[in-house]
């Protein structure tokens, strides 16, 4: 059997039970019926209207982090990056690691003009692409005690004071132009020393979203943890799950969790890749993963994802393509899930800087964990995605309107053009937002 068999065995042995989810799930979680109202200014209806439906967007949100914007070392470089982005995804991850936006206390690098980091581009240059592309932010993070800076540990009076004046300055500056915000992330790694105090405190959840929501009161906010606390076997235990009890505990304190965030980094060496993915990737055991934490009644999200491509050969490429249509479409198909962001875009443009091949966090799993290659050419995986989302799940059709002027089509959520051809010979177009909560029914005055 070859490597791509043991991998994708999972997914081959239970494609029954796969494809009746995700057929049924998308069908009736991702779609809905619009209905179209073409009338005069005297309330008549207009019979005879021709509607040409163009689907621009989609409400589910699919993205990556953005640490390499602008960070290339040629421009060709930085110029194919954009544009590869901004044709994936509406969603991007911006960095906000205490460390590196604020490395010296007082001297924020929030502007354009700001020191270079690699991969932490000042969030201002992530904005203006953002805006720019109509791609939609979201800050990671705001409370991760990893990645404080020195200056900002010590007594934990002190380290409350210190985050409540980043959580301050943050929303002023940020909170109109950034709709989601992940508070916490990765809580429940068995550090052997914290950098700070707060770290270890028992209301380190609590507190942090109780300031959160103070703060952020109109933005959505995001609990985030590492795949190995959610999927692993030694972890899920249904809803005795430590995840789900923590975040279930801050929500009977009253704590505004909006966002379920759950990561998917298959950080694995080669040759033991089918015998430590077969939980993550058996659909029966996935789906219930998901809906143990669908039952805490918040959206989920897939904050970080990498299926790697451990060699730059066909097989390994084509197997992590195959992989990604799958994973992506369970999550699409699964009514609580809210979006899926892939973690680096680029091979080898990675946070960690390690030799060894063999090393979870800085081998070849980790380089080569990208949806394009090192030159910035894609993969078959990034190709897949763009197939999903612009292709497979997409709605273009015809419509008309009857006697009574209405007319209406089922779709998938998202931004529509909507063309119409009146009877008189005239056209115009109207854009609107079709989504799964929001109006079904639009008048349109000619």
């Amino acid at each position: 059997m070859s490597r791509s068999s043991e991998v994708l065995k999972p997914f081959r042995e239970k494609r029954s039970l796969l494809e009746d989810r995700i057929k049924s799930g998308i069908e009736y979680g991702r779609k809905g019926i619009l209905f179209v109202h073409a009338q005069r200014a005297d309330g008549s209806p207009i019979p005879g209207v021709k509607i040409k439906v163009r689907q621009k967007s989609h409400e589910f949100k699919c993205g990556a982090n953005i640490f390499m914007i602008e960070g290339f070392e040629s421009q060709e470089k930085n110029k194919a990056y954009e544009e590869y982005f901004a044709r994936a995804f509406n969603l991007a991850t911006l960095p906000f690691y205490w460390s590196t936006l604020e490395p010296e206390q007082g001297k924020p690098r929030y502007t354009r003009d700001s020191p270079y980091i690699y991969r932490r581009p000042a969030p201002d240059v992530c904005l203006e692409f953002c805006e720019k592309h109509g791609i939609e932010p979201k800050a990671h993070c705001l409370n991760y005690p990893s990645f404080a800076p020195h200056w900002a540990r010590g007594p934990i009076d002190r380290e409350k004071s210190l985050l409540i004046k980043r959580f301050r300055e943050l929303s002023e500056r940020y909170a109109g132009r950034i709709p989601s915000w992940e508070v916490t992330n990765e809580t429940m790694w068995p550090y052997k020393s914290q950098p700070m105090n707060i770290y270890d405190s028992p209301e380190m959840i609590d507190w942090s979203f109780k300031e959160a929501d103070r703060f952020f009161p109109g933005n959505s906010l995001v609990i985030n943890e590492s795949n190995f606390r959610i999927w692993n076997n030694e972890s899920f235990f249904g809803t005795r799950s430590a995840y789900y009890l923590q975040i279930e505990r801050a929500l009977a304190m009253g704590r505004r969790i909006d966002t379920v965030g759950m990561q998917f980094h298959m950080f694995f060496r080669a040759e033991n890749e089918a015998r430590d993915t077969w939980f993550y990737y058996d659909p029966e055991r996935h789906y219930d993963v998901l809906d143990t934490y669908e039952k805490l009644g918040r959206r989920l999200q897939i904050t970080e994802m990498t299926i790697p491509a451990y060699r730059l050969t066909d097989e390994d490429e084509e197997l992590q393509a195959e992989i990604v249509r799958n994973m992506f479409s369970i999550w699409f198909s699964h009514p609580a899930m809210s979006g899926v962001i892939y973690w680096n875009l680029v091979d080898g443009y990675t946070y960690v800087t390690g030799d060894d091949p063999h090393d979870m966090n800085s081998g070849e799993n980790y380089f080569r964990g990208g949806l394009l290659r090192s030159d910035l050419t894609p993969k078959p995986a990034y190709n897949a995605i763009v197939d999903l989302f612009s292709k497979t799940w997409r709605t273009e059709t015809q419509i008309e309107t009857g006697a009574d002027g209405m007319a209406d089509f089922k779709g998938f959520y998202g931004d529509y053009s909507l063309e119409f051809m009146l009877p008189d010979g005239t056209a115009e177009t109207r854009d609107v937002f079709f989504g799964k909560n929001c109006c079904r029914w639009f008048d349109f005055v000619f």
